[in-house]
């Protein structure tokens, strides 16, 4: 190509792109943590706790809802920073949609909470989760209905191990 046609193409270019120029704006966009899930539920603050909960209570939630559902009055910003703090601890999930955050769980309660009694097992009970099971059976934590639906969720597990078991061998 010729000097003369690249000067040309770049001229026309530009006149197309000053003639037909379009606007594009970011409607959704969804923010992938950088975290890890690492984080100590044990170290939460009594806030983080709560606002965690409501977070957990709803499917996407902004911090505007956030704040009115506390019910108690905190600034806007105190409640932005804990939502990010808990983004950057693993615990939350953003999108953006029309320049509004929406927060949403990046793990599960229960998730959350097996973190958080492993923690306690391996302070308390030396890493013995039977030693936990007793201890909460002896402090009556589980009454009988709660233990018997734990001994069938165990048996369950066994069995399903077993036959995946099973299966490994048979292949």
């Amino acid at each position: 190509m010729t000097l003369e046609a690249v000067s040309f193409l770049k001229e026309k270019s530009s006149e197309f792109l000053l003639h037909h120029a379009i606007l594009y704006a970011t409607v959704r966009n969804i923010m992938a943590s950088n975290t890890t899930t690492s984080h100590d539920p044990v170290e939460l603050g009594e806030l983080e706790r709560s606002i965690l909960s409501i977070v957990w209570r709803h499917a996407a939630i902004t911090a505007d809802q956030v704040r009115d559902e506390l019910g108690r009055p905190l600034k806007e910003s105190t409640v932005r920073t804990v939502l990010r703090r808990l983004e950057e601890k693993g615990y939350l999930a953003h999108s953006v949609e029309n320049r509004t955050f929406f927060y949403r769980p990046a793990e599960s309660r229960q998730r959350v909470a097996g973190r958080a009694v492993k923690r306690i097992v391996d302070w308390f009970c030396e890493g013995s989760v039977e030693a936990l099971l007793v201890g909460m059976v002896d402090s009556k934590v589980l009454n009988r209905a709660e233990l018997q639906r734990l001994a069938e969720r165990i048996a369950a597990a066994q069995k399903s191990a077993a036959r995946d078991e099973a299966d490994k061998k048979a292949k």
